[in-house]
Parts: structure tokens; sequence; C-alpha cells
């Protein structure tokens, strides 16, 4: 048997420091592999202005009160023609969101069914800055959510951001500038005008569903007119202007539909490939709008259902664009409010309160709905109306922005969300 020999005091020490070095080394490795992981992490946020219907995003068709709420507009239950594509027993997806339904079967797009922001005052216009100024109170921020959590992030980082609509949405505005593309050149030269005058008619039976309809059409214009490809805002980066040889304009409204699609996917595209350039953004958001449907919404057709297949277009494009980062970015889709449980009498639905936010990545833990479902029961509709708001949109928000982009809790709490410190972070997302 080998004696052992006694440890003297100098050899423990020597033992100890170099114990210490490498441990000192192996944490440096990992906070270098963290940081590596951390300079790899995309986040796209899609803001649908015009408060999108949740319950036709994602059907509870599985809800025993469903159907009669919805009337005409119902999606129908799964296996029916047009039905909704199941997600679980109760919850599927519009029939327009194939990209969307085939990412939840491999685990990677969640819904949220019944959220919503602090506000409740159903105003296009002040719902949408509570969304991007992540405030409970309106006009209470100059900057929005996302350019502070970019902030928290810390100079080290260096994170680029990038707008895609006609015009920087407050979401991205503050202290770090972020670069802007307009798809197709458009800008409008207010784009809250259209919100404003929702907010403004938005009781009157019928200048109402009448403005509801020019807007609607305006959409489809615009649509149409950028079906030739994506255009550059003269600060952002370049992509193609003109299309392909030998296109001409469409002269059917399935025409115009399949161009716009076409145009989507065009614009995702384009955005993943922004993002996987060398010293791309990190950070995107995109505006969308026409989800304003007061008169003729439509089920798995119409008015609606186009806006969704163009943002399910967008989506593919993003998703099959990014390729092999895919699995390093979240994406959030999130509206200022939903619309009523009920369908009214133009065969719409009106300002309500609980909508649906979509999460989706190739990063996604698997999971069920995020939050709760209050169901559609009339003892549980928010003020006999509107699908319940079950679950704080900034909860949401905070749990991407911990665990997809790192940002830590003490900054989520004050700086990136005011005053938000008792809403608790939705975790086991990413």
């Amino acid at each position: 048997m080998t004696a052992q020999l006694p440890l003297d005091r100098r050899s423990a020490l020597r033992a100890a420091a170099g114990l210490g070095l490498s441990l000192t080394f192996l944490g440096r490795q990992a906070f270098a592999a963290s940081d590596e992981a951390l300079s790899r992490r995309k986040l796209v946020v899609f803001v649908c202005r015009g408060a999108m219907d949740g319950l036709s995003v994602s059907p509870p068709v599985g809800d025993p009160d469903y159907a009669a709420l919805r009337g005409e507009i119902a999606i129908a239950s799964f296996g029916q023609p047009n039905g909704a594509l199941p997600l679980d027993d109760t919850f599927g997806l519009h029939p327009k969101l194939a990209t969307v339904h085939a990412l939840a079967l491999k685990g990677q797009a969640r819904i949220a069914p019944a959220v919503a922001t602090p506000d409740r005052a159903r105003s296009h216009f002040e719902a949408q800055d509570v969304l991007e100024s992540g405030t409970a109170a309106v006009y209470a921020e100059s900057s929005g959510w996302l350019n502070r959590a970019m902030q928290a992030m810390g100079p080290a980082r260096k994170v680029q951001a990038l707008s895609v609509g006609g015009q920087a949405p407050l979401i991205l505005r503050g202290a770090i500038q972020a670069a802007s593309w307009s798809p197709g050149g458009y800008k409008d030269r207010d784009a809250r005008l259209p919100a404003i005058l929702a907010d403004l008619y938005a009781d009157d039976p019928l200048l109402g569903p009448a403005l509801a309809s020019g807007l609607q059409t305006e959409a489809m214009a615009k649509i149409a007119t950028a079906a030739g490809g994506p255009a550059m805002a003269a600060n952002g980066p370049q992509a193609p202007t003109t299309p392909p040889s030998g296109a001409s304009p469409p002269q059917t409204p399935a025409g115009y539909q399949r161009a716009g699609q076409a145009a989507a996917r065009d614009l995702g595209v384009t955005l993943a490939h922004f993002m996987t350039e060398p010293g791309g953004p990190q950070i995107a958001a995109v505006s969308l709008d026409g989800f304003d449907t007061h008169a003729n919404q439509g089920g798995a057709d119409g008015q609606l259902a186009n806006r969704l297949a163009y943002m399910d277009a967008a989506i593919d494009g993003l998703s099959s664009g990014l390729g092999a980062e895919w699995r390093n970015t979240v994406v959030l889709v999130a509206t200022e409010f939903g619309r009523t449980a009920r369908i009214n009498g133009t065969k719409g639905t009106d300002h309500g309160t609980g909508s649906t936010a979509l999460v989706l990545g190739g990063g996604l833990k698997r999971g069920g709905i995020i939050g709760d479902w209050p169901t559609l029961q009339q003892a549980r509709l928010f003020e006999n109306r509107d699908t319940y708001p079950a679950l704080d949109m900034r909860a949401l928000f905070k749990g991407v922005l911990a665990e997809q982009m790192g940002v830590e809790r003490r900054a989520l709490d004050t700086t990136v969300f005011p005053g938000a410190a008792t809403v608790e972070p939705v975790r086991g997302i990413v």
C-alpha cells in the first residue's frame, strides 16, 4: 500500500490557487460562450394595426359558446371544409395560417389566446401607444419598449435594429437609432390618421362601416402595388425594386390576393436577408395594417382572411429565409386590442379587449397555450362583450426579452416596462 504524504500549507495554497485559476478560466469560457450565443439571438415583432380579431386568428372551436357568438363569421370546426387547423381539443388556427400551423406542429409556434395591454379605452390611437411604449398609461413615454430593451442590453452587445413599414413605429423610437425599410417605397404622410378617423367614427352606424370598407380597399391597393417586390427607403439597405421579366399586374381579386401574398413572402425573405448579413440587425419591428374589421369581416375567406394570409406569407418568407438562423430567432405577433366576441349587425366585429398573440421561433419550448383561457361563457366575457384579458401583454414581452435576449429582470421592471414590477414574466417560452 502506498503511503499518503502529508499536504503542507504551501502545497495547499498552490493547489488552491491553481484551482481558482482553472475555475476563473472556465468561468470566462462559459461567459464567452454565453455572450456568443446571445450575439446570435434575433427578435422580430409584428405589430398588427387595427385590432386583429383573436377569435378568428386562433378560433376556440371547442368552446361551446363560440359558434353562437360568432354567427356567420365563425370558423368551422376541425375536419370540416375550410375548418380550423387543429392545435388542441379547444383551439385551432385560421385556415389561412398554414405556415403558422406547420410551425406549431413542430413545436415552433404557440398562442396566447386571451392577452391584452393594460389599456381599456378601445381607442386605436391610445391602445397602440400603450402597446408600443410598454407603459400602463397613454403618452407616458416618448420611446418604445423595444428600443429601451436594446439600451438595457448594454453597449457591449452593439445590437442593431430595423423598422419595416412606411414610418418608424413608436416601439423602436428612442436613444438607439434604427434603420428603416419601406417595402414598395410607400410612406404615409401621417400613419396615425386611419386610427384617428376609425376612433372618431367608431360608433357611427353609417360612417363607421363605410370608413372600414374604404380602408380595406386602400389596403388591397397597397398590396397590389407592392406585388413587384420590396423597394428600399433612402436610409435602408438595398433590395430588388423591379418586377420579374414579363410580369403583368393581376386582373382579378384572386390575382390581387396571390400577388399580395407573393409580395408578403418577398418581404419576409428580404428581412431575413438583412438579418443574416454580417453586422445586420438582430431586432426588427414590422408594421402590418388593415385589421380593423367593423363590416364584412368574413370567416374562412374575406377581408380578415386576406390579411391573415398576407401575414402568414410574410412569416413563411422570414422563417425559410433565415435558414439555420431560424433556431436563434423568436417572432412576436401582437395587436393593440381584440374585437367583440359577438358578430355585429354589419357582419363584422367592433373594438374589444382580449386578443391572440403569436410566439414563433426555432428555439421555442414545446407547450400548450400561453396564459389562461377564460372561456366565452356569458359570465366570463369582459363587460358583457369581449374576450376577458387573462394575460398582461407586458408579461409575455418580458418573458421573451429575458429568455431570448438576456435582458435582466431589474431592467425589465424599471427601464423597459416602467411601473411593471408586479407583472411577472411568462417563463418557459424559449
